[in-house]
């Protein structure tokens, strides 16, 4: 298998990560990274030290952020690409999701609490470096306090998909998502489109209204796919006319399964989406 020398996809404790900025970008030059971008969770926060880093360790740092978002009555992730390191459109939008995640954090306290849970949030705030927890760090105090046996469980009873503590409201639509990264002079790329668990039709319609709302890209590699979903995303870049990504969407060392690096390379019959950017 050929791997690729660009990740476009990880993250750090400033979001949900483990690593802290810089240990990141110098993993991913450990690992062979020579282009990467540093996507945390609706922040921008880690980038001044990712870049100095970057310069540091010899390899290039794409500024990057993913960004939650609604569309229809889904929950879906948009990564922005390419946009000035110090945008004041990034430090607008950053200002706004923390707004937005700061709210979630409590209504996901608040829905816990009315399933027989403890109050929590202070525990989860103070395992997340950036003041703001998500699933994760909520996760993690729930096993640290005896409330469930492991953060798999913790996802299973009350925070995964479809569970009380799954909260998607407060985020912006995808129209004015798109918007965001656009004016930011950046690339607007669908994350992890397989992670939907979207039919092939549900997902031609995001990409449709995708690309009628600015959107150029998809992640066609990233690491969890199943055996021919590489395939079936490059031909719904050819068919839709879109770019393609690839990224690790690494969050810390113990997920072997998602490493810096470890990353498929793109498909030959895909334009790569870094070859849009100067």
């Amino acid at each position: 298998m050929r791997f690729s020398n660009f990740d476009l996809h990880c993250h750090s404790f400033v979001s949900d990560g483990t690593l802290s900025p810089r240990d990141v970008v110098l993993r991913a030059a450990e690992k062979g990274v020579e282009h990467l971008s540093l996507t945390d969770h609706d922040t921008v926060a880690g980038l001044p030290e990712a870049l100095s880093t970057a310069e540091e360790a010899g390899i290039r740092l794409i500024s990057g952020i993913e960004l939650s978002c609604q569309w229809s009555k889904y929950g879906v992730h948009i990564l922005g690409y390419n946009f000035p390191f110090e945008s004041p459109v990034m430090q607008r939008v950053q200002a706004h999701q923390t707004e937005v995640r700061l709210a979630r954090a409590e209504e996901i306290e608040k829905r816990l609490m009315k399933k027989g849970l403890p109050a929590i949030l202070e525990h989860a705030t103070a395992l997340s470096e950036s003041s703001i927890p998500g699933r994760p760090h909520f996760a993690q105090a729930m096993m640290e306090l005896g409330l469930v046996s492991s953060m798999g469980d913790a996802f299973k009873l009350y925070l995964g998909s479809g569970k009380v503590g799954d909260v998607k409201s407060g985020w912006p639509d995808l129209a004015t998502t798109l918007d965001w990264i656009v004016s930011a002079g950046g690339t607007a790329v669908i994350a992890h489109p397989r992670k939907y668990d979207f039919s092939l039709t549900k997902l031609r319609e995001l990409i449709q209204d995708f690309k009628e709302f600015g959107g150029e890209g998809m992640e066609v590699v990233v690491s969890g796919q199943k055996p021919g979903e590489v395939g079936m995303l490059a031909d719904l870049c050819r068919r839709f006319e879109l770019l393609g990504s690839v990224g690790s969407d690494f969050h810390s060392p113990k997920y072997a399964w998602a490493e810096l690096g470890r990353v498929q390379a793109l498909p030959d019959s895909v334009r790569p989406v870094w070859e849009s950017w100067s």
